[in-house]
């Protein structure tokens, strides 16, 4: 059984307004003597003190403090993982897993990591060759021909759950995981494990996190990689068709399916765009 900890942390007010602003819809609100807040959160109690210490308290106190810890504060070595391209109508499905060690914190300190969707993608572009070098790490491109097959016997995030496991399995034949191990939460942690019951290997043990890309290493560097897989491939669609391929899957994304389906046919649709998105439906009618 897990064991109650007990984080403090000196932070600016600004530090504890966002942490306040972050969690406050998910807890209950108190405001004892000498506090700016006290949340009581689902296994963990926040304190803000007016002296600017906050007291993280519960047995997933350093979930909450993690985003404000120093980095030797946090555990290390970890793994982590992150899929990019699940909200995306063109292009395929990445899931990279890393590890990150002590030795590597120097370099995640000189560049911008964390969640890939904060970092613009000519950034990932300058960033990602480095960290490829540097991080052991594991990637899986399943691209949108073979994710639209495998999406007729398993849901989305049946798929993910068994592209996480994988990038572990692969990353531990480069080298040793560690014991902590962290999955941006996509699904409840039975759930995760119901998806990969008939799997031959399964990797136990995770630490499952919602916005964990902000909080770990880890997690942080594997939505990077994941991102630039996602930009290799959509640009080798791009020289493929000769055509920019729309991210995402708003009314841009339908526009472009269209132009696609005129050039090439409806046919060939499953070989650039994930099938089962309602814009599959939509292009019909314009």
């Amino acid at each position: 059984m897990e064991k109650n900890k007990t984080i403090t942390l000196d932070l600016t007010i600004d530090q504890q307004n966002t942490l306040f602003s972050h969690w406050e819809a998910f807890g209950e609100v108190k405001k004892p003597q000498y506090t700016n807040y006290q949340l009581k959160l689902e296994n963990a109690v926040i304190t803000a003190y007016t002296s600017g210490k906050t007291v993280f308290q519960g047995k997933d106190a350093e979930v909450y403090a993690s985003i404000f810890m120093e980095p030797q504060q946090q555990t290390l070595p970890q793994a982590g993982s992150d899929e990019v391209g699940t909200g995306d109508y063109f292009g395929p499905v990445c899931v990279t897993a890393c590890i990150i060690k002590k030795e590597d914190l120097s370099t995640l300190q000189t560049y911008h990591t964390g969640d890939s969707k904060k970092i613009t993608d000519k950034e990932i572009l300058k960033i990602a060759p480095i960290l490829k070098k540097k991080i052991t790490h594991s990637t899986i491109i399943v691209t949108p021909e073979k994710y639209n097959q495998v999406h007729k016997t398993n849901n989305l995030n049946a798929i993910k759950a068994k592209l996480h496991n994988q990038a572990y399995i692969n990353l531990k034949k480069k080298e040793k995981l560690p014991s902590f191990i962290i999955i941006d939460q996509f699904a409840e942690e039975p759930i995760y494990y119901h998806y990969l019951r008939n799997e031959k290997e399964i990797i136990k043990g995770i630490h499952f996190e919602t916005k964990a890309e902000d909080k770990y290493y880890a997690v942080g560097v594997a939505s990077i990689l994941a991102r630039y897989a996602f930009l290799q491939t959509m640009d080798k669609m791009k020289q493929l068709y000769d055509m920019d391929f729309q991210k995402g899957s708003g009314h841009k994304a339908d526009l472009c399916a269209k132009q696609f389906i005129e050039q090439y046919g409806f046919e060939n649709l499953y070989k650039v765009a994930k099938l089962h998105f309602k814009n599959t439906e939509k292009v019909k009618e314009l």
